[in-house]
């Protein structure tokens, strides 16, 4: 039998004449079909109704695309670009989603539990098709139409026989649609992250009048009332305060390179990731990276916009398990490996990624629907595989002990009233006084070198009660067990870490409230036997199977254990004051949680995949403790050494009692006691809270 080639692969053998004439030809066609599937008729009415109305939305698609090739993301008023934009969206915004056919809860009731999930899967793959209409790739635009055609033909050909087609046969034809274009959307997630591709974001961002709100409607992502007030925000602060925010960003960058002792010149990109409304900061750093000798690459994931229902991104996080096996996962690493080896020069001049957060937005509940696809027990162990190896692929690629990173974050209006004294209030902890803290947090580092192990006990409602192994100095002249970590990569200053030794590392990591990559969890726990998770779970639900389900997916990622990577003792006091008299203690982003407390990380170490590259903190002493018993097996066990996560969890000082050094001969020093810092020479430390 004949090999049957893919759309893309016969347009190889093309000209660029006749690709786009034979694109052009099945644009026509199927833009036909779907014109009549909008009106046709199964006689099933949940089928009815979910082909016209996918149908419908491929319609709007095409009328939006042909919006903006004749100039009207330009030229048209901001009421209709608002119209446009929220009837892209319109179907998952909460006040619509209980009807809504994403809506996985809904799709399983009007369309069985035969083909709910995989209907519910192919909707979430149409909304996906928003990007290629703003981006003007009317290839993937074609192939999505295409895809839907070819699943509503299966349906009305089984119809019309008085049957209805087998479930794997849908599946089938969304999981070969897949992986026949897995190359090509390999090209564009790695060509935006080197800065390959054409940037339409950066065009934007360069050439836009960012006091003209207008312009957030180019992007196609979804624009609510917190985008809009930022922009405004953000267009009235004078350009001086505009200059410090991009400065204090972009020279944390830099820094973060000279203090690892990192060759910066070697680099060619660093991608920049930021939440609409910030593009007026943006735009300086992309100059300020420019004079680094830095291009800034985009990402469109990496680019937030509105959250129009977490929701529906909820229910619909885990679709990929509907099309996973072993032979899915091969296809997809190779096609990223194959990617990869044509850009390996690009690659090689990867910087590290520059990220602007954002903090504040509404609290998020998140409900576990049944009817919502998820991972069976093997594929859990197939996607921890996947995530690993995708791992060393990029790392085959992207030396990390080259490249660097920083953060730096920004609360967003949704946070309440408190917005503009909480931006102030922000910028003056991400510009604070670094020396100082450098040297109250070696006061901290010299106590702690000379401790065998810590004690961290919680007070009132919080139960932690942990014993934190610690590395053993071999010469505590030249060597530091704590990394002395100010403003750099990780924006504001206030943190020491390290990385803990595992064996005797046991006991409770308890808190009462904590949010997480977006998610609150409620009393929270994690239990630890020589450094290992032995034991989880949380509040949030009312059973225990659901609350470990929880913790499992969003703080394991789906491994069975992980080990403690990181301790941490953060000293931004300031912070903490001010997320306490602001009342948006729950709303801090990690990057400044972590500084409010001691913290923990579950994963791989701080150091992790650049555990050979000597550090030095800045009085010379080289941070040896960069290892663990896991990462040491990097050379032998490579899939065991690495997790391929690292999660932070902090505890408050008000739910601390006590931190404690003990010492190789059972000396005590008490670095922290009911929430105040009491080792002589940290005093300073406590003045937030007099103030």
């Amino acid at each position: 039998m004949a090999e049957i080639k893919t759309d893309l692969e016969q347009q190889e053998f093309l000209t660029e004449e006749e690709s786009n004439s034979v694109l052009a030809e099945r644009h026509a066609l199927v833009l036909e079909r779907i014109g009549e599937i909008a009106v046709e008729k199964l006689g099933r009415a949940g089928l009815d109704s979910y082909f016209s109305k996918q149908a419908d939305f491929l319609l709007l698609l095409e009328d939006t695309a042909r919006f903006i090739r004749g100039g009207g993301l330009e030229k048209a008023p901001l009421e209709e670009l608002q119209r446009r934009n929220h009837k892209l969206y319109e179907d998952v915004l909460p006040e619509n989603y209980e009807s809504s056919f994403g809506n996985p809860t809904y799709a399983v009731k009007e369309l069985g539990e035969d083909f709910g999930q995989t209907l519910c899967l192919l909707y979430g793959k149409l909304r996906n098709l928003i990007r290629d209409v703003y981006d003007g790739n009317e290839e993937d635009l074609v192939a999505g139409m295409e895809l839907f055609a070819e699943v509503y033909a299966a349906f009305a050909y089984s119809v019309a026989e008085g049957q209805t087609p087998k479930k794997e046969e849908i599946r089938d034809i969304l999981y070969w649609h897949t992986c026949d274009y897995a190359e090509h959307r390999a090209e564009i997630a790695i060509g935006d992250m080197l800065g390959v591709n054409r940037s339409r974001v950066l065009d934007i961002i360069n050439n836009s009048d960012l006091c003209d709100v207008r312009y957030l409607y180019a992007y196609g992502k979804y624009v609510s009332e917190n985008e809009l007030e930022t922009t405004r925000y953000m267009a009235g602060l004078p350009e001086e305060t505009i200059a410090t925010m991009a400065d204090t960003f972009t020279e944390g960058y830099r820094i973060g390179f000279e203090v690892a002792g990192k060759d910066l010149s070697r680099k060619t990109t660093a991608e920049v990731a930021y939440h609409l409304g910030f593009e007026r900061m943006i735009r300086r750093a992309v100059a300020n990276l420019a004079k680094l000798e830095l291009k800034s690459a985009f990402r469109w994931e990496n680019v937030a916009g509105g959250a129009e229902n977490r929701q529906y991104e909820y229910d619909h996080k885990d679709d990929v398990a509907l099309l996973l096996d072993k032979n899915f996962m091969n296809r997809q690493i190779e096609s990223r490996r194959t990617v990869f080896e044509r850009w390996k020069e690009e690659a090689a001049g990867y910087a590290g990624p520059a990220v602007l957060e954002t903090f504040g937005e509404a609290d998020f509940n998140p409900m576990n629907k049944p009817e919502a696809i998820r991972f069976s027990k093997e594929q859990n162990k197939l996607w921890v595989e996947y995530l690993t190896r995708q791992g060393n692929l990029i790392r085959d690629y992207i030396n990390y002990e080259e490249r660097s990173f920083t953060i730096i974050a920004f609360p967003v209006p949704e946070v309440g009233p408190v917005f503009r004294e909480l931006f102030d209030e922000t910028i003056r902890l991400n510009t604070l006084d670094y020396m100082l803290y450098r040297n109250v947090q070696q006061k901290l580092i010299d106590a702690l070198d000379k401790a065998d192990y810590c004690e961290v006990k919680g007070s009132g409602a919080n139960r932690t009660d942990l014993k934190v192994n610690l590395w053993k100095l071999q010469d505590a002249s030249k060597e530091t067990i704590f990394e002395n970590c100010v403003a750099d990569v990780n924006i504001p200053v206030g943190e020491v870490f390290t990385s803990p030794v595992l064996e005797g590392t046991t006991g409770t990591l308890h808190v009462t409230r904590v949010f997480l990559n977006g998610l609150e969890y409620r009393d929270l726990y994690l239990d630890f036997e020589d450094g290992m998770i032995r034991d989880y779970g949380c509040a949030n639900f009312g059973t225990e199977e659901e609350n470990k389900n929880f913790v499992k997916e969003n703080i394991l990622h789906r491994h069975e254990t992980l080990p403690m990577g990181e301790f941490a003792i953060g000293t931004n006091t300031t912070a903490y004051v001010m997320a306490r008299r602001l009342g948006v203690e729950a709303k801090l982003p990690i990057l400044i949680a972590e500084k409010t407390g001691p913290h923990f990380a579950v994963g791989d170490t701080c150091y992790s995949h650049a555990e050979d590259m000597a550090v030095y903190n800045p009085d010379g002493k080289e941070i040896v403790a960069r290892d663990n018993a896991k990462s040491l097996l990097r050379n032998e066990k490579p899939d065991e050494a690495y997790f391929n996560c690292h999660t932070d969890i902090t505890i408050p000082y008000d739910e601390l009692g006590e931190l404690t050094a003990v010492t190789r001969d059972g000396s005590r020093i008490v670095i922290i006691k009911d929430g105040r810092f009491v080792l002589p020479g940290t005093e300073p430390l406590n003045e937030a809270f007099e103030k």
